[in-house]
């Protein structure tokens, strides 16, 4: 048996959690914790773009605040939002910014003052 047989094989993101170990990030500070929404795979007109076309144009990322910075302790349990962003907006912000979570590629940590909009989705009435 050679010494490259007995070697463990690597798995492809070394920072992934096991399959028996979850994350939970609590941002802290004035930050929150965003999980991007992908966007559509077609132009305004109609057109299909390939996978990345419309990022290498698009200047804003589209996300939603999965987790907020919040007061307090663990021992007190969850403290209250300080980051002043509601946990569950939907929110844009430019997409250079912020921070990625170096296990899920969908996540980023965001400074409050990188976040440039909430956005309320209102769903229209088109039955008539």
């Amino acid at each position: 048996m050679s010494k490259d047989d007995e070697a463990t094989p690597s798995r492809a993101n070394p920072l992934a959690p096991h399959e028996a170990v979850t994350r939970h990030v609590m941002p802290l500070g004035p930050r929150v914790l965003v999980k991007l929404i992908p966007s559509g795979d077609r132009s305004a007109g109609g057109l299909f773009l390939p996978p990345g076309a419309k990022d290498a144009v698009a200047r804003a990322a589209y996300g939603e605040v999965v987790e907020v910075a919040r007061a307090g302790s663990e021992d007190e349990g969850f403290g209250e939002n300080v980051s002043g962003v509601p946990e569950g907006s939907k929110v844009l912000f430019a997409k250079d910014k912020g921070l990625p979570v170096p296990w899920d590629e969908d996540l980023r940590i965001l400074d409050v003052k990188d976040v440039v909009a909430i956005v309320d989705e209102i769903e229209l009435d088109v039955a008539n």
